[in-house]
């Protein structure tokens, strides 16, 4: 166990490792930050916030050294960087996991050689590979680059085989990248996730399901509970566990499903962090994906994930800003709100820079008000 008072690294230093580093300070932890970039999130609230290039080996060394333990808010990190790292201080959830959920092609050899539900899939490294694949999987279906996608980046959704007739313009929109993943559309009825938690020893606990719906390929909206059977629900516990195990991971992993029409759910992504569909735990749960998150990278005993009432949680991009600043005084009028600012500066459009959630017995009526909510933060009339 790596007793509270000891420091936690985190690679990354955006709002996921803000939230990790707040969530920790209650057990007593101290937390140091790595980030390629600037003044970060997380390093904001930090004892020590280091700024250099994952090839600076100097400053990589200096980090594991002054740390006990390490982990990470963002996964797309070179892999011989965690191998170098795990050299000098454990780094978790696991190489293994990282390294498969960083890329997806490997992400969807690893479901297909564990007989774990996907949707097909096919692999292009040239336009005229790419032509192939298509052939392959067939329309409507979605193109995917293999790496360093998130959010929608790098994808390219095709409705008809006239979408595909050029598959050069197709490939240098996409980037030219190395290799992309071509996938058959899911006709589903909804977007779920799951994050579990697991400890070394394989004790394992599982957040209760989000409903999860997507404007522009970014996460809108969290539903918890899921509007689903307890069957669904079920269903989606057993493959994260399986996922998790399969993987070793520790710490957090959270998965995605789409829920087909015959009411089978498909893995769709993983990431082995905490999620931005986990947020509402803050709030809602005895124990958050954050603080969860740390108990197990530090061998604690795990917190009680009760769901203590149903909630929904609103992501806030820097297009809330349009307008000027937005009317959080209005939104906080509302007891049943909870707000949470991530404090990054710039608000971009399409840039994370917030939440909040509304807490209610009746979900449907949670949602409401919390997208009622969310279109007067836009300047939106009822």
């Amino acid at each position: 166990m790596i007793s509270p008072g000891s420091t936690i690294g985190i690679l990354g230093g955006g709002q996921l490792g803000r939230m990790l580093i707040l969530a920790g300070r209650t057990l007593g932890y101290r937390f140091h930050v790595f980030e390629p970039k600037g003044t970060c999130a997380a390093g904001m609230v930090a004892d020590l916030e280091i700024n250099a290039d994952y090839t600076d080996r100097a400053a990589l060394t200096r980090f594991a050294e002054g740390v006990d333990v390490i982990t990470l808010e963002f996964e797309n990190i070179p892999s011989d960087v965690i191998d170098e790292l795990n050299a000098i201080k454990p780094v978790l959830p696991g190489s293994r996991a990282l390294h498969i959920c960083q890329h997806r092609q490997r992400e969807k050899d690893f479901l297909k050689e564990s007989n774990l539900p996907c949707a097909p899939f096919e692999y292009a490294d040239s336009p005229e590979s790419l032509q192939s694949a298509l052939v392959a999987i067939g329309f409507p279906c979605v193109i995917k680059t293999a790496a360093f996608g998130y959010d929608g980046k790098g994808q390219i959704k095709l409705g008809s085989a006239e979408e595909a007739d050029d598959t050069v313009h197709l490939w240098d929109s996409l980037g030219q990248p190395p290799r992309v993943v071509v996938e058959k559309w899911i006709e589903h009825v909804g977007e779920f996730s799951v994050v579990c938690a697991r400890k070394a020893d394989g004790t394992k606990v599982n957040f209760p399901m989000a409903e999860n719906l997507h404007v522009n390929h970014i996460l809108h909206a969290s539903i918890v509970p899921a509007r689903v059977t307890e069957k669904t629900r079920q269903c989606g516990v057993e493959l994260a566990e399986t996922i998790a195990d399969l993987l070793g991971v520790v710490g957090l992993i959270a998965v995605e499903f789409f829920l087909q029409v015959d009411g089978q759910l498909i893995v769709n992504e993983m990431a082995p962090r905490p999620h931005n569909s986990g947020h509402y735990s803050i709030d809602t749960c005895a124990t958050s994906q954050f603080e969860q998150h740390v108990r197990a990278v530090t061998d604690l005993p795990f917190g009680s994930v009760e769901l203590l009432k149903p909630i929904v949680m609103i992501n806030l991009l820097g297009d809330v800003w349009a307008n000027g600043t937005p009317d959080w005084a209005g939104l906080l009028t509302d007891p049943r709100v909870n707000l949470h600012l991530y404090d990054k500066g710039e608000p971009r459009p399409g840039r994370k820079m917030g939440h909040f959630t509304l807490l209610d017995e009746d979900i449907d009526a949670a949602l409401a008000a919390a997208e009622e909510y969310f279109k007067k933060l836009n300047g939106e009339k009822s």
